[in-house]
């Protein structure tokens, strides 16, 4: 009987871990230029994390880390080398803003890597077993 109720209760947990992170990061992070095109900016940042960001001073190397911004080669231009773009971090509301030091070149590609809204995986990666050590970054490439 306790081996019964040791079994149910171990499924259990694993149930209630997988509910709890499909409830989490629910809302897809949205990365986009703004309508001038002179800045990058994040939508749907989790809660949690927006006021971690709000309460860090400006300088703080977690802005630094957090984003990264990667002028790329493309099918148009293969000369292009991939380098990243400098910029200052910004937060406006709910959404943080990317500027770069020199404006963003018309038709060109830009890789942008974040670790806003990040997790270790999602419910299949559980159910699969995949999960990994390491925290995984979303990318999108933009093509201004």
């Amino acid at each position: 009987m306790l081996k019964y109720f040791v079994k149910v209760f171990m499924a259990f947990c694993a149930i209630s871990s997988v509910f709890a992170c499909t409830s989490t990061n629910s809302k897809p992070l949205l990365i986009g230029f703004s309508v001038d095109s002179s800045s990058i900016v994040f939508g749907n940042i989790n809660e949690a994390g927006l006021l971690q960001l709000k309460d860090a001073p400006a300088t703080d190397s977690v802005f630094h880390n957090l984003i990264s911004v990667l002028q790329t080669p493309s099918e148009k231009d293969t000369a292009i080398k991939e380098m990243p773009i400098e910029g200052n971090i910004s937060i406006k509301g709910n959404e943080v803003v990317f500027v770069p030091e020199k404006p963003f070149v018309k038709n060109r590609d830009y890789l942008v890597i974040t670790y806003l809204n990040a997790r270790f995986g999602n419910a299949e990666d559980i159910m699969k077993g995949e999960l990994s050590y390491g925290v995984k970054p979303t990318q999108k490439l933009l093509t201004r």
